[in-house]
Parts: C-alpha cells; sequence; structure tokens
C-alpha cells in the first residue's frame, strides 16, 4: 500500500525531535559534520522506507539509533580515521622556523557547532562531544567504538548493543573492555575532565579575544597554562608547553587592530571565530578556534584553519 501524506505527517512529527540527537551520533562515530549530516538523512531515508514495519518493540528512539549506527558502520567500511596533529607525532621543538605545507590529502576532525546541537544534549553529554574524546574515538576499530559509545554515552544494555551487531552479550563485554583500555591509552583521563560550563569558560573566553585583538602578549602570558598545547590542522606541527606555545605565537600576533574574534561555541566548548584583517582592511575568516579550559585558564588551543567551517558556524565570510 501506498504511504499516505497523513502517514509522512506523522513519520516527520514522531522522528524529526530527535534529528539533532542523531546527528551528534553520527558526529562521534564519524569525526565529521558533513558527513553526519549526510547520515542523518539516509538515516532518515531508511528510517521511512522501514516505517511501515515498524511495530514498537524497540522505543523510537532505540529505532533510530540502530538506523543511524548501522548507516554509520557502513560509511566506516574501508575508511581511515579522522585524526588531530596530536594524534600523528610528536610536538614539534622549533617553534621559530617556518611551518611546513598543510597536509590537505589527511580527512581532518571537525569541530561541531553547539548550535547544530539540541542544547540538552550538549549539557547532558558535554564530555563526549569533547574534542579530545572524539579525537580518540577515532583511533578506536568501528565495531570497538560503536559498543563503547552505545555503552558508555547512550547507556544501552549489552544485550542491546549484541542484537544491533549479530553477536553475544559476552563478545560486546569483551569489546567494551578493549575499546576502554584503548581509550585510556591514547587519551589520558586530563584530556577528557569536564567542568561546568558557567561564567568562568566566558571569562576566559574574553580574556582571550582581548589579547588576541590586542596583540598584548602579557595577557596572553597570564592566560595560557604551563602545559597548554596548540595545533592548527592542516598543518602537522603542534607544540606543547607555555614557553613553546609562545615562542611560536609571538611572532605571528602582530599589532593592535590585526584581528577580530567572535565568540561562539563547539564541542560543548568556548569558542572563536577569527578574521585576519587583508592588506585593504577588509576583515577576512581565517580560523576557528576552540579551547579547552581547566581551572580559569586554557589547557589546549585547536585552530582550524579552514574557512570553509565559517557557514557551518552561521559566522560570515568577511567583516565590515
Amino acid at each position: 500500500m501506498a504511504a499516505t501524506t497523513t502517514d509522512r505527517d506523522e513519520f516527520v512529527r514522531l522522528t524529526d525531535p530527535y534529528r539533532r540527537e542523531l546527528l551528534a551520533h553520527c558526529y562521534r562515530m564519524l569525526g565529521s559534520v558533513d558527513e553526519a549530516e549526510d547520515l542523518v538523512q539516509e538515516t532518515y531515508l531508511r528510517a521511512w522506507r522501514s516505517y511501515g514495519g515498524y511495530e514498537g518493540r524497540a522505543s523510537l528512539r532505540t529505532w533510530l539509533h540502530r538506523i543511524a549506527t548501522n548507516t554509520c558502520l557502513t560509511a566506516l567500511e574501508g575508511r581511515t580515521r579522522r585524526p588531530l596533529p596530536r594524534g600523528l607525532g610528536e610536538p614539534s621543538q622549533a617553534p621559530e622556523e617556518p611551518l611546513r605545507a598543510p597536509v590537505t590529502d589527511v580527512p581532518w576532525l571537525q569541530p561541531l557547532p553547539d548550535s547544530l546541537v539540541d542544547p540538552a544534549i550538549v549539557v547532558a553529554a558535554r564530555g563526549s562531544l569533547r574534542l579530545a574524546l572524539v579525537a580518540a574515538l577515532q583511533n578506536l576499530p568501528a565495531r570497538q567504538r560503536t559498543v563503547l559509545i552505545l555503552r558508555d554515552v547512550l547507556a544501552w544494555r549489552a544485550s542491546e548493543v549484541a542484537a544491533l551487531l549479530g553477536t553475544s552479550t559476552a563478545a560486546v563485554k569483551s569489546t567494551l573492555q578493549r575499546a576502554r583500555a584503548r581509550l585510556d591509552e591514547v587519551a589520558p583521563d586530563e584530556d577528557l575532565v569536564v567542568e561546568p560550563a558557567g561564567t568562568a569558560d566566558r571569562e576566559v573566553l574574553d580574556r582571550y579575544v582581548a589579547a588576541f585583538e590586542n596583540a598584548d602578549m602579557d595577557a596572553l602570558v597570564e592566560l595560557l597554562q604551563d602545559g597548554v598545547e596548540l595545533e592548527m590542522p592542516p598543518y602537522l606541527e603542534w607544540f606543547s608547553g607555555r614557553k613553546d606555545v609562545l615562542r611560536f605565537l609571538e611572532p605571528r600576533v602582530g599589532v593592535k587592530g590585526l584581528v577580530r574574534m567572535l565568540p561562539t561555541r563547539a564541542n560543548g566548548q568556548p569558542a572563536v571565530a577569527m578574521y585576519e584583517r587583508d592588506a585593504h582592511g577588509v576583515f577576512r575568516a581565517h580560523s576557528i578556534q576552540v579551547l579547552a579550559v581547566s581551572d580559569g585558564a586554557v589547557a589546549r588551543m585547536t585552530v582550524f584553519l579552514d574557512a570553509g567551517l565559517f557557514d557551518r558556524f552561521g559566522m560570515p565570510g568577511v567583516l565590515s
């Protein structure tokens, strides 16, 4: 029997509230906002085709997550992981030297704008969207990644995960144990600590913006933790420790008025869209910078040098 307009309206009404949650799920699995949005679309197409056979044995939310997970697993077949520079080698020891050519053949991890995710999800699952964790998840084989996300993020029972993957509960428990062990290797606990968001985050962000817009190195020194890290995909070089980070930044910060920054949020963390003034005095999109804040200071700066991300964040490409 052909689907009616009433059927479609019912499907949209019942399933649309889960769209942003599914986007977050696909993003954790893939590490790419672009691919996650495509996979959510594919999930809804598959769900619509199967909707006539949905019998309500599982909740609609669980049913949609099953379809999304299988869609992601198919997409991950034969794919390489999406890293950040920190996951590809040791920190650079020569911050004064020019950067090598950007690496454009690596599918870099992308930041997730908070605006694309339901605010309740950001609050409830901030840790699971944090850049450090999403980057670490990319080191896990697809099935380990799936089991860890379903068990530890979505709180599925082992039996539910086993049914989805066509395996045993014992196998799921074993896979989860291996996934957690691997995660501990690639992401120390201090990388994944999530402090409550609040005025402290915004105060740090305001100080960060002021330091760069005013080219105030003294203010930047006070703002950065001793062990601060700076990475800038698509460049492989990254820097660890306040001394090396400042040695890299000092000749590049320039003079007051060279940059402007607009606050935003990504991955449940404070972020800025940075614009750089060109020879004609026009401020053009430069980077999206995501900050990890701890104890009132910046612990990590992840600078995404991709002007194409500005549209995702609802930011203009040029400031007047």
